[in-house]
């Protein structure tokens, strides 16, 4: 006789959405210098019937939120920690831009392991091609 296996948190999740009926969850990965191509990625995936998430805070850029360096050091761990949560969240990830970095390439890896889709606006960056 074999018994049913217990659902992981991921099977849990994805299981959750099914019976929501929910679409499909795209998380918006990049450098934040490309967030005005990542908002024109949001509409299109919008408009292709998909929940969008993706980086809110653009750090590059002056705010008051991180206008101190050790406040602002702790926001960015506090930051890349919710983005990853966006992925597991996620059932696939588009990365945005011409150029991959550090982070944006953690970001891949991180979804790779994950067995997310990563889809790429210039699929010529992809590390992996």
């Amino acid at each position: 006789m074999t018994y049913p296996q217990p659902l992981t948190p991921e099977g849990k999740l994805a299981d959750a959405k099914k019976q929501l009926s929910l679409p499909r969850i795209v998380a918006i990965c990049g450098s934040t210098r490309f967030m005005t191509e990542m908002t024109e990625a949001d509409l299109r995936e919008t408009k292709a019937g998909k929940i969008v998430v993706k980086p809110g805070c653009d750090m590059k850029s002056p705010h008051e939120l991180w206008s101190d360096p050790v406040e602002a050091e702790a926001l960015k761990v506090r930051l890349d920690d919710l983005h990853r949560a966006k992925i597991r969240l996620a059932d696939e990830v588009l990365v945005v831009g011409d150029y991959i970095g550090d982070s944006t390439r953690a970001e891949i890896a991180y979804a790779r392991s994950l067995g997310k889709p990563v889809r790429f606006t210039h699929p010529e960056v992809d590390p992996a091609a």
